[in-house]
Protein backbone atom coordinates (compact mmCIF):
# COMPACT_ATOMS: atom_id res chain seq x y z
CA UNK A 1 0.00 0.00 0.00
CA UNK A 2 1.15 3.50 -1.12
CA UNK A 3 1.49 6.13 2.04
CA UNK A 4 -1.99 7.81 0.40
CA UNK A 5 -3.62 3.90 0.47
CA UNK A 6 -2.90 4.09 4.30
CA UNK A 7 -4.10 7.33 5.01
CA UNK A 8 -7.40 6.53 3.09
CA UNK A 9 -7.33 3.25 4.86
CA UNK A 10 -6.93 5.02 8.71
CA UNK A 11 -9.61 7.85 7.83
CA UNK A 12 -12.21 5.24 6.91
CA UNK A 13 -11.34 3.57 10.11
CA UNK A 14 -11.82 7.34 12.31
CA UNK A 15 -14.89 7.90 10.83
CA UNK A 16 -16.42 4.26 11.00
CA UNK A 17 -14.80 4.71 14.70
CA UNK A 18 -16.67 8.14 15.03
CA UNK A 19 -20.13 6.13 13.90
CA UNK A 20 -20.03 3.41 15.73
CA UNK A 21 -19.79 5.17 19.07
CA UNK A 22 -17.34 4.85 22.20
CA UNK A 23 -19.69 2.12 23.29
CA UNK A 24 -19.61 -0.23 20.58
CA UNK A 25 -15.96 0.59 19.27
CA UNK A 26 -13.99 -2.75 20.32
CA UNK A 27 -16.97 -5.06 19.21
CA UNK A 28 -16.69 -3.27 16.18
CA UNK A 29 -12.93 -3.18 16.27
CA UNK A 30 -12.85 -6.75 17.20
CA UNK A 31 -15.04 -8.01 13.99
CA UNK A 32 -12.68 -6.07 11.70
CA UNK A 33 -9.83 -7.96 13.26
CA UNK A 34 -11.25 -11.53 12.91
CA UNK A 35 -12.54 -10.28 9.41
CA UNK A 36 -8.74 -9.63 8.30
CA UNK A 37 -7.74 -12.28 9.93
CA UNK A 38 -10.01 -14.90 7.70
CA UNK A 39 -9.05 -12.47 4.90
CA UNK A 40 -5.12 -12.69 5.31
CA UNK A 41 -5.84 -16.53 6.01
CA UNK A 42 -2.28 -17.24 7.77
CA UNK A 43 -2.53 -17.69 11.40
CA UNK A 44 0.69 -17.30 12.45
CA UNK A 45 1.09 -13.84 10.39
CA UNK A 46 -2.28 -12.50 12.25
CA UNK A 47 -0.49 -13.56 15.46
CA UNK A 48 2.36 -11.90 14.83
CA UNK A 49 0.52 -8.93 13.54
CA UNK A 50 -1.09 -9.11 16.67
CA UNK A 51 2.12 -8.93 19.06
CA UNK A 52 3.22 -6.30 16.39
CA UNK A 53 -0.18 -3.75 16.79
CA UNK A 54 0.37 -4.11 20.91
CA UNK A 55 4.41 -2.74 20.85
CA UNK A 56 4.39 1.10 22.29
CA UNK A 57 1.14 1.75 22.79
CA UNK A 58 1.89 4.30 25.77
CA UNK A 59 4.19 6.00 22.49
CA UNK A 60 0.78 6.81 20.97
CA UNK A 61 -0.24 8.86 23.80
Amino acid sequence: MTPTQVEQVYDGLAQTLDTVGQEKSELFLAKLALLLAREIGDPERVLGLIVDASANLDAAE
